[in-house]
């Protein structure tokens, strides 16, 4: 008998996670935010993923990607801070400098993401999640378009708890799509 309630337990957990998944897609697609796929997170490492958890690194790692399009967009460093430490800050950081240097700007505007959560600390301390996203960029020289470009291209994104909210560390781009 126990077993049973435990089966019908671990059953109705994961179409209640299916849901919440769907559900965040469908909302976040009605809101002109880009679509989201993520992928079942229930074997992603020695320990799991509790569902607050899991909510809250696609919503924290979505908002580091409209963070990165406002900085990139208007050469602001300052704005990384929101959603970036380490070696992903200190890359983006650099990048915008540079284009300050060059007189460019250039809009990143996510249009999907495929999610897959591949790793999660045992000490819950970092998590390692797989993107093939799709996005439009366009680059401006001091103000004029100059060109867009319609990617597809997987991601590398290792994430770190803060205070308040997941940042991202690494942001690894891997081959186009």
């Amino acid at each position: 008998m126990e077993r049973r309630v435990v089966i019908l337990y671990r059953t109705v957990r994961k179409t209640l996670l299916a849901s919440v998944a769907t559900a965040a897609t469908v909302l976040l697609s009605a809101a002109g935010q880009p679509s989201v796929r993520v992928a079942p997170m229930d074997a992603v490492g020695p320990r799991p993923v509790e569902e607050q958890t899991q909510s809250s690194i696609v919503r924290d790692y979505l908002q580091a990607w409209q963070t990165m399009g406002e900085a990139l967009g208007g050469n602001r460093v300052e704005l990384l801070d929101a959603s970036f430490v380490g070696f992903a800050k200190d890359k983006l950081a650099d990048t915008i400098r540079e284009q300050k240097d060059l007189g460019i700007e250039t809009s990143y505007r996510d249009q999907s993401h495929d999610l897959q959560v591949v790793f999660y600390s045992p000490e819950g301390l970092s998590i390692q999640l797989l993107d093939k996203v799709e996005y439009e960029v366009e680059i401006r020289d001091h103000g004029k378009t100059v060109g867009t470009e319609h990617v597809r291209a997987n991601y590398v994104a290792v994430l770190t708890p803060t205070e308040s909210r997941w940042k991202v560390r690494i942001l690894q781009s891997g081959s186009q799509v």
